[in-house]
């Protein structure tokens, strides 16, 4: 089993999973910044600088289904709790392999740095880039180990139309060294689920990142 968090997404985006054993593995933080947790199918990680002693006195302590532990709201609390940050929601974790070429979709660089969806990206990702397409934009940057993560917005107006299906098909062409591309969908999010689905975003697992409080 892989001991850090980056050599576990590696093997995730190539299709190879933790064993769906029921068990819980505990990482160390990839970054001070970023720590939290993935569940994969039967299978969870944690990754924190707490001590993993702690987590696994935690995980015991939630009255569920075992499998269940690491995302329930009771855990994640004592978590938050414990590491003093914040969260947003729990995302479905998705993954697509790079596309050859330029997208197809016509696209503009936006040097301004103060782009509201770039300056949200920069707060949890680094390296970020945003082009803008008629009726949207797709953020690329590094995020949680260093994968490379996207980010899409459509404007109200143009919804509807297959445009957030283009623009999440447009990243997998700008990732560069072709590395995989990762994203994240709140699972309320049916749009944005099926969006990134349809242009071939694959569901690997569910990701509660954890931040610090600004």
């Amino acid at each position: 089993m892989a001991r850090t968090l980056a050599d576990i997404l590696d093997a995730a985006a190539r299709g190879q999973f933790p064993p769906p054993d029921g068990g819980t593995t505990v990482v160390a933080q990839p970054s001070r910044r970023d720590a939290g947790v993935i569940a994969f199918t039967a299978h969870s990680v944690v990754f924190t600088d707490e001590d993993p002693h702690w987590v696994r006195q935690a995980l015991a302590a939630v009255d569920c289904d075992p499998l269940a532990a690491a995302m329930n709201p009771r855990f994640l609390g004592a978590l938050l709790e414990r590491t003093r940050r914040s969260m947003d929601t729990i995302d479905l974790l998705t993954v697509a392999s790079p596309l050859a070429g330029a997208p197809t979709l016509k696209l503009s660089e936006l040097a301004d740095a103060d782009h509201p969806r770039g300056a949200r990206a920069r707060r949890r990702r680094d390296d970020v880039r945003v082009w803008a397409a008629e009726g949207g934009v797709v953020v690329l940057g590094r995020g949680l180990a260093g994968r490379w993560e996207t980010a899409i917005e459509v404007d109200e107006p143009r919804r509807h139309r297959g445009l957030g299906r283009a623009l999440a098909t447009a990243a997998r062409h700008l990732v560069p060294d072709g590395q995989p591309v990762w994203s994240q969908q709140a699972v309320g999010n049916a749009r944005s689920v099926r969006a990134f689905q349809a242009a071939g975003f694959r569901p690997v697992g569910a990701e509660a990142l954890l931040l610090p409080v600004a």
